[in-house]
């Protein structure tokens, strides 16, 4: 059984590998792209734009997909839109088409839509096989990220300028990385609603998902995932253009984002035993408040060091909220609401991610890199004050693994 769980939880990291190489690839080379080929530059990050508007459009529709279908049949689909996508911006940017470019990151967006409760696959697994192993089994598949951290940066230096028209090459090799997604995905074993709701024996008809919502731990833990994403969305996608007009090379950028994800994802080792520990708050209220110290030290000058000190800062504080947020959600739900509870959450993270992407290239060649870094330091006070509010409701140690006997 214990050989099983690590199976199945390391398949979902090696996926979460797969699609975060896709994903940093594209932060890292769409903005680029979408300035080269606007004639308004205000237009740049247009291209993320329409990849984070596919992920929201799809979110719902894709949780309703897997609760009919199961998991493996919904990453087989979003896997094979991964590979479509990738290949009509390749051919996008042989035909030096803007448009053209933000419908195939669209139609990739619905990779991104299924891929996205890969987190809440580990949690199905655990409950299968291990509940108490449950934080951990979701900041264990969220680590998958630092192999995209690493590799993406490092595919998107070389690739841009692989074939003639520049990152058209880039743009192919994320076919490739969908298609191994697509084979990795028939190797899943995780449990269906019905199975789980079975396995907990739990004959309850769902309730209407209003009612879920109003539980004060789940609107917590949906406002902060949302808020923590589209922060951590709105500086990242500004990145690579703030340091381009602060004239850093581009491999100072790729070398930005790399430590950027990998300060998302590395932390995954180690956030699951925090969160078992000292409960889900305590974790939240750090990631606040690293989110507010990367506001801080971007404020404080735009040298390579400050941008890699900063985005660094932010990844971390996005994996404390990010994580903290799927574990609190998760005790919000019944097995038979899951699908519905979750798709409600990456329905809101990726709409608040659109409302960043849109506005992101926009206010930084309007306003300058520190206003656009002053306006996100509200939003985080936001977060930080739900996730106090929340504590001084329920304590301190919600979300804590229980001590050894205790039931």
């Amino acid at each position: 059984m214990l050989r099983s769980l690590r199976a199945q939880v390391g398949l979902l990291a090696t996926m979460q590998a797969l699609v975060l190489t896709n994903n940093v690839t594209l932060v890292a080379i769409t903005g680029l792209a979408g300035f080269q080929l606007a004639d308004n530059k205000l237009m740049a990050t247009l291209p993320v734009t329409g990849y984070v508007l596919g992920g929201a459009i799809w979110a719902m529709p894709a949780a309703a997909f897997m609760r009919r279908f199961g998991r493996r049949m919904g990453y087989t689909v979003g896997s094979v839109a991964g590979m479509i996508g990738a290949l009509a911006a390749w051919w996008a940017m042989t035909q030096a088409s803007l448009p053209m470019l933000c419908g195939a990151t669209f139609i990739t967006g619905l990779y991104s839509a299924f891929s996205a409760s890969l987190r809440f696959a580990a949690a199905d697994v655990a409950d299968a096989y291990r509940p108490g192993f449950k934080a951990r089994a979701i900041s264990l598949v969220l680590t998958g990220g630092i192999v995209g951290g690493v590799v993406g940066p490092e595919v998107s230096k070389w690739s841009r300028t692989w074939l003639s028209t520049q990152f058209a090459g880039s743009y192919l090799t994320l076919a490739g990385f969908a298609l191994l997604s697509l084979l990795l995905a028939q190797l899943l074993r995780v449990p269906s609603t019905a199975q789980a709701a079975q396995a907990a024996q739990d004959t309850r008809p769902p309730r209407p998902l209003a009612e879920i919502i109003r539980q004060p731990a789940c609107w917590t833990a949906v406002l902060t995932a949302a808020l923590g994403y589209g922060i951590m969305n709105l500086l990242m996608v500004a990145t690579p253009l703030a340091m381009e007009v602060c004239r850093h090379p581009y491999s100072a950028a790729a070398l930005v984002l790399e430590w950027h994800v990998i300060g998302m994802f590395a932390p995954g080792l180690f956030t699951g035993s925090l969160i078992q520990r000292f409960g889900v708050l305590p974790v939240v209220v750090t990631g606040c408040l690293m989110m507010a110290g990367c506001v801080a030290i971007a404020l404080s000058g735009v040298d390579l060091m400050q941008f890699l000190l900063a985005l660094t800062l932010l990844g971390v504080g996005w994996n404390f909220m990010y994580t903290g947020a799927t574990t609190l959600l998760t005790s919000a739900y019944r097995p038979s609401e899951k699908n519905k509870v979750q798709g409600f959450m990456d329905l809101c993270v990726f709409t608040t991610m659109v409302t960043t992407s849109a506005s992101s290239g926009a206010m930084l060649m309007v306003n300058g890199w520190s206003v656009l870094n002053l306006l996100s330091l509200p939003v985080v006070m936001v977060a930080l004050a739900s996730a106090l509010w929340l504590a001084s409701r329920s304590g301190w140690a919600l979300g804590r693994a229980p001590a050894a006997g205790a039931r």
